[in-house]
């Protein structure tokens, strides 16, 4: 099933040749395995390797590694991650996926699960310890199997989750090689491997996941994030601003689902900024914001990655001041929204900017809409109301793939024990933000589906049905 009957990329070296060709001999003779399996075979293999890693004291060994190795991230909030696994874990164990997966009688339907093949997985710098599992969960569900490509900035420990989810298969007797992890990074390795697979799952910055989808495979890839969250004048603003920390502060805010712009009603903002202080928001004097932008943006607006997901403590040293110990994260009055309004883009780090309208929730929306003209545009909103009409609107309006009400962005985007979303690692932005989906990646983005068509009684309506109004007999003659 594999494509591997591709021209190598001009720059491969033979070094590298060797070893995807040994990787992908390796992976198929796996993938002629697994194939074959049957649901109770992957489920007991999805709970293997997840415990391999989620249990507790492997994964706070794993977090500490991850954050040591990149330098991003804190490493007390990532050992939560784990909880991210056992959610994946749960939603995949609930679908079907050998077999007959679903069924439609009354359109004579049945859907028959097959796998994707082998896919090639790209893992962000952020990300080393978590995606590797998700992937292998939905992955191996799917009955595929998967070459990782990790981030040369945090390849030590991906390949340690690797090898730890390989341990578990050899376990339970299945091919270690289901799960392989490439030892060496480069662009031109990591493109070649996108180039030989059958579905790429990208994960990461923006131009590995334009390189996902140059690629000639099949890809799934994500966009650009931080969501932006619109506090109207019937929030509880309380509530609000206890989970705007725990979303700026998740993992010093290194996702990108992580509040990065608050848009809040006059009527309530003095309120609001006094209630996020209180939760550990430092308020940034003027001075200090155009401080700021020197280290977090270069002069063209790119993203300088040295401030990527640090604590806020050292983004304000950074920058050239100080700030107490017990803050958490820091906050800047918006100068602006619209191109080149950089405090209204992507963050990734503990830097939030507050936004004020004024009168109708209409003018949330023009303020969000210069806030996109800038970046982040296809991923996620917030709102805090219980103005039902509020939230129609805004579902309404936005070119976003997911709105959480009254919740922490970075927690219930991605899916969580308290919401209805898939639980993933991976979230698409749509065509707003380049991407082939809207959706969060989950368990049947790594399936191929084969519908099966049986006769049903004729479902043909009349013509006058069809048509309605514009229907007239006289043509039909």
């Amino acid at each position: 099933m594999s494509i591997t009957a591709v021209k190598k990329t001009k720059e491969i070296t033979p070094e590298q040749e060797e070893l995807l060709d040994e990787a992908f001999e390796r992976a198929q003779k796996a993938f002629e395995v697994i194939k074959s399996y049957s649901q109770e075979q992957v489920d007991r293999l999805i709970r293997a390797v997840a415990w391999a890693v989620a249990n507790k004291k492997t994964f706070e060994r794993i977090a500490v590694m991850g954050v040591e190795e990149s330098g991003l991230g804190d490493p007390v909030n990532r050992v939560g991650k784990r909880m991210k696994i056992r959610g994946v874990l749960r939603d995949a164990l609930r679908e079907k996926s050998v077999g007959v997966i679903e069924e439609i009688p009354e359109k004579g339907i049945k859907k028959y699960g097959k796998p994707a093949g082998i896919i090639a997985s790209l893992i962000p710098t952020t990300n080393p310890e978590l995606t590797p599992v998700v992937t292998a969960i939905y992955a191996i569900k799917a009955r595929d199997v998967v070459i990782f490509s990790p981030h040369p900035r945090s390849k030590g420990t991906s390949n340690e989750v690797v090898r730890l989810m390989r341990e578990a298969l050899q376990r339970e007797g299945a091919p270690a090689d289901i799960l392989q992890c490439l030892p060496t990074v480069s662009k031109t390795l990591t493109t070649e491997l996108m180039s030989r697979a059958d579905l790429v799952m990208a994960t990461g910055g923006q131009d590995m996941v334009r390189a996902a989808y140059s690629s000639g495979t099949p890809a799934y890839g994500v966009g650009k994030g931080n969501a932006t969250v619109i506090i109207d004048e019937t929030a509880d603003v309380k509530d609000a601003a206890h989970n705007t920390m725990l979303s700026k502060t998740k993992d010093f805010g290194s996702g990108c689902s992580a509040d990065g712009n608050l848009i809040i009603h006059e009527s309530i903002y003095d309120q609001m900024v006094e209630q996020l202080q209180a939760e550990g928001g430092y308020l940034a004097s003027n001075e200090e914001r155009e401080k700021l932008r020197v280290v977090i943006w270069d002069e063209e607006g790119h993203r300088l990655p040295d401030t990527v997901a640090i604590s806020p403590q050292k983004l304000a040293e950074a920058a050239g001041f100080s700030i107490p110990e017990d803050r958490k994260f820091i906050m800047v009055i918006s100068d602006g929204v619209g191109k080149g309004k950089v405090f209204a883009d992507e963050k990734l780090t503990t830097l939030l900017t507050l936004h004020k309208y004024d009168g109708e929730f209409e003018n949330a929306l023009k303020v969000a809409e210069g806030v996109f003209e800038n970046g982040g545009i296809g991923h996620s909103c917030g709102i805090y109301s219980f103005n039902d009409e509020h939230i129609n609107r805004l579902g309404e309006w936005g070119s976003f793939s997911r709105i959480m009400v009254r919740q922490p962005n970075s927690i219930g985007n991605a899916g969580s024990f308290t919401n209805g979303m898939p639980q993933t690692s991976s979230m698409g932005c749509g065509t707003w933000g380049g991407n082939a989906t809207s959706e969060n990646v989950s368990l049947k983005h790594y399936m191929n589906t084969t519908w099966v068509s049986s006769p049903i009684p004729e479902d043909r309506p009349s013509d006058e049905e069809l048509f309605g109004e514009f229907y007239d007999p006289e043509l039909e003659k």
